[in-house]
């Protein structure tokens, strides 16, 4: 009978450290979504704030069409060769092409600081910090699956790409506000979602900190940047001041 005890304690006491360490592991790899993501946006800013602080260069590409056009293309194949073969490539290799991203992305955006001006672009950004952050924490803690909803936002933003090409072409000003206002509901929306689809992700294989893991993380991270840079320049939109 002791014996039987003495197996059954053991049995129960060896399933703890397991979940312990399972848990431990997972809140090691949700701390890295956010600290690449924070990086990444460290990154752009860092790199926005130069080329616009510099003026020849600012100006060298915003009057060379290829140079300008190369950047953006540069950016668009970056991140479909890392959301494509990052299972392929090695964590460190995949980690690169993110900073080099948000580098690439840092460069683009300096054309903002020509068209706003620099106290709304910090109010705008403290402003989409405390959104997006408010919105990460309920896709974290919500218990309702936001799945139904993520989908009607992915089918809403490809009809917003579509109204915005559109929009080219009209030069609408009303058209654009509603862009910009339907925007930011997407974007505020898909933070909760892949806030809790990157939980979830992360539960499901996060029994262990390995390369595999690390990588769903680092994915995350770029899921959550892109919804952050994009809520960002649709509430500059609405509410920056223009020089």
């Amino acid at each position: 009978m002791q014996n039987y005890l003495d197996n059954n304690n053991y049995g129960t006491s060896s399933v703890k450290p397991v979940e312990v360490a399972r848990e431990s592991a997972y809140a090691t790899l949700m701390r890295n979504v956010y600290i690449w993501m924070t990086l990444a946006l460290v990154v752009t800013a860092m790199a926005a704030y130069y080329v616009a602080s510099n003026e020849s260069l600012l100006y060298s590409i915003a009057g060379n069409p290829i140079l300008f056009w190369g950047l953006m293309i540069g950016e668009l194949l970056l991140v479909i060769i890392l959301s494509a073969r990052i299972h392929k490539m090695s964590f460190m290799t995949a980690a690169i092409m993110f900073v080099a991203y948000s580098l690439l992305n840092g460069v683009t955006m300096s054309f903002i600081f020509l068209a706003y001006t620099e106290s709304s672009i910090v109010t705008t950004f403290l402003i989409t910090a405390g959104t997006f952050g408010a919105m990460a924490l309920v896709g974290s803690f919500i218990k309702k699956d936001l799945s139904a909803m993520g989908r009607i936002l992915i089918m809403a933003l490809i009809g917003l790409i579509i109204a915005t090409i559109v929009n080219i072409f009209l030069a609408s000003d009303g058209l654009s506000m509603i862009i910009n206002y339907a925007g930011v509901l997407i974007f505020v929306g898909l933070t909760a979602y892949d806030a809790q689809k990157i939980k979830q992700m992360l539960q499901a294989y996060g029994g262990d900190v390995n390369e595999g893991t690390k990588k769903i993380a680092l994915m995350g991270s770029l899921s959550l940047y892109l919804d952050f840079i994009n809520l960002f320049l649709y509430l500059l939109r609405i509410l920056g001041n223009r020089n």
